[in-house]
């Protein structure tokens, strides 16, 4: 009968490049009764905009599918059945651009549908127009705002509420329309959906990943990993396309998991001793030294034993990445300030912000490491290190420090 439908998007404009990277569907009956529902991220295959409010990472729509691959089994979800949401002129947008960006046509549009937040005059006369303030004035559970499926099943309970106030309400030509409608031919993929990871999920180490034992590999290919995981840890944060590089690379030469774990030890006494140089251990260097140990899957013990006994590292010290005046920098994704101020804040400290990333580019910053826009794909192609803003910022901060020196 109904097809309650929410989106979460990249941001507002469809046809400025947004687009959606979750969606979901409830079915409800004649009687307001929830009957069925689905939901799964999208991967856009871009930058994912303000994370902020939909708290969707990049890491986790990696292995989502594509609109292509969920576009014929949401319109089986959506074909017969009044399409409704909370602000149905946006959600309608959005979807009739995706579809028309695979090259269909779909019998969307805010003349098609209900929306709950337009029917609140008739049935919650003073309320507001979000859907949190409506939900309050109706008594409808909102437990996770900005999540496609908690904000579905939220736009359902409004169209219950307003079901048991009408028993006949004035739409009956909007389910004619639905049965009537023309809906394209579209190939019906098996979908597997991908939710949302919970805060307190924790994911599989990258170590684990790894052969238990392989023939030992020379000093060189190792200093390369040690080299790559210099490059990963510049955030103090290994991000999922970091994890599959080590991986991939350790791999590729060899490396199995005993030896990559010798190598993490060692790099652990690495940073043990430089920050023991000057006979102090500030809380500061201790709770970094804490956070770069739990990341390489070694346990507080690893880290005891190398400050209490910080030998030198098993082969040359590896330079650390640094920035020098004149390297070029890019910027992607929607960081916390306008892109404006943070190429102004490169340019006062001598850096080039650059429009795209080369092979001259030194450094990517990004709202997400793990971010899909094309200059975060092409800084992989490159090997060119991607980081957040935070530590874009105290790379400047050092930079400008030895400038002075």
């Amino acid at each position: 009968m109904y097809a309650v439908i929410d989106l979460e998007t990249t941001g507002l404009h469809p046809h400025r490049h947004d687009r959606v990277v979750e969606v979901a569907v409830v079915h409800v009956d004649a009687a307001g009764k929830v009957v069925n529902e689905w939901c799964t991220l999208v991967n856009p295959e871009r930058d994912l905009g303000p994370q902020h409010i939909h708290r969707i990472r990049a890491a986790d729509v990696l292995d989502a599918p594509r609109f292509s691959d969920v576009a014929g089994h949401l319109a089986e979800l959506l074909k017969g059945r009044v399409i409704v949401a909370h602000n149905l002129r946006f959600d309608a947008r959005f979807l009739a651009t995706e579809y028309e960006l695979i090259g269909a046509k779909v019998p969307v549009d805010a003349h098609s549908g209900l929306c709950t937040m337009a029917l609140a005059d008739r049935y919650l006369p003073g309320a507001g127009r979000s859907l949190a303030d409506c939900c309050t004035r109706a008594g409808v559970e909102l437990t996770s705002a900005h999540s496609a499926l908690h904000d579905a099943r939220a736009a359902a309970g409004l169209l219950t509420y307003y079901l048991c106030r009408e028993p006949e309400p004035p739409w009956a030509h909007l389910h004619q329309l639905a049965m009537t409608s023309v809906w394209p031919a579209l190939s019906v993929k098996p979908v597997k959906p991908v939710l949302r990871r919970a805060t307190a999920q924790a994911s599989e180490h990258f170590l684990s990943r790894l052969v238990a034992r392989l023939p030992r590999v020379d000093d060189q290919l190792a200093d390369a990993y040690l080299d790559m995981l210099d490059r990963a840890l510049l955030d103090r944060h290994l991000s999922h396309s970091e994890t599959e590089a080590l991986v991939d690379f350790a791999t590729s030469v060899g490396l199995g998991r005993v030896q990559v774990v010798e190598l993490h030890e060692a790099h652990v006494r690495t940073l043990a001793a430089d920050a023991l140089a000057d006979g102090v251990l500030s809380a500061a260097e201790r709770a970094d030294l804490e956070k770069v140990t739990a990341l390489l899957g070694l346990t507080p013990a690893h880290l005891d034993k190398a400050l209490s006994d910080p030998a030198p590292p098993p082969r040359p010290k590896l330079t650390r990445f640094r920035l020098a005046p004149g390297d070029e920098v890019a910027f992607t994704g929607q960081l916390d300030s306008p892109r404006e101020e943070w190429e102004r804040h490169a340019a006062q400290h001598g850096l080039r912000p650059g429009a795209w990333v080369t092979k001259r580019t030194k450094l990517v910053v990004a709202a997400d490491p793990d971010s899909q826009s094309t200059k975060a794909r092409q800084a992989r192609r490159y090997r060119i290190p991607i980081v957040d803003a935070e530590t874009f910022l105290r790379l400047t901060e050092d930079l400008a420090r030895c400038t002075k020196m």
